[in-house]
């Protein structure tokens, strides 16, 4: 298979990696390295009712299961609006479940049930085969740049967020 026998056609960033011609090529890369990335998991969205939304969704309540909506709305970025429409499909597929929040009653924390584990299992196996082939092509020292760069397109008060993403709470 070509995949399997991968060989890099990126050349060696320049000493001038500031050019825009150079910040071009970066940003081409993501877009199509996301684009690749997401498409991946699609069909596999499709034969669930699924889309990228809920994707994102369980996979952040994955990570930090007990996460309450305000603290996912923070983290996903998107409209509250958007966020319920999402949390509720999933509760009805029986994927997310709901309870008070052990501090402020209030709060809804939200949880994968069995089913959502099941489901966003299947599609992280995907995500890992692809990020693992791809860091296994790139070595170490890349995939270190890799997420220093990302890291320094966060925004510094999202830095510490992402950096506590499925670390259990102190």
């Amino acid at each position: 298979m070509a995949e399997e026998n991968f060989l890099s056609q990126v050349p060696a960033a320049s000493a001038l990696f500031l050019r825009e011609d150079e910040v071009r090529r970066g940003i081409e890369y993501l877009f199509f390295a996301q684009n690749a990335l997401w498409r991946a998991i699609d069909a596999r969205l499709a034969e669930h009712g699924l889309g990228r939304a809920h994707h994102r969704a369980l996979y952040f309540i994955a990570r930090q299961p007990g996460v309450t909506i305000s603290d996912l709305l923070a983290l996903l970025g998107i409209t509250k609006q958007s966020l319920g429409r999402v949390i509720k499909e999933l509760e009805a597929r029986e994927l997310v479940a709901t309870r008070p929040g052990n501090r402020d009653r209030r709060q809804k924390e939200l949880r994968l049930t069995d089913a959502g584990r099941a489901i966003e299992a299947a599609i992280f196996t995907q995500l890992r085969d692809a990020m693992s082939r791809a860091y296994t092509h790139a070595g170490q020292a890349a995939v270190t740049g890799f997420w220093q760069v990302s890291e320094a397109l966060l925004p510094p008060r999202d830095r510490g967020r992402v950096a506590k993403l499925g670390r259990d709470p102190a």
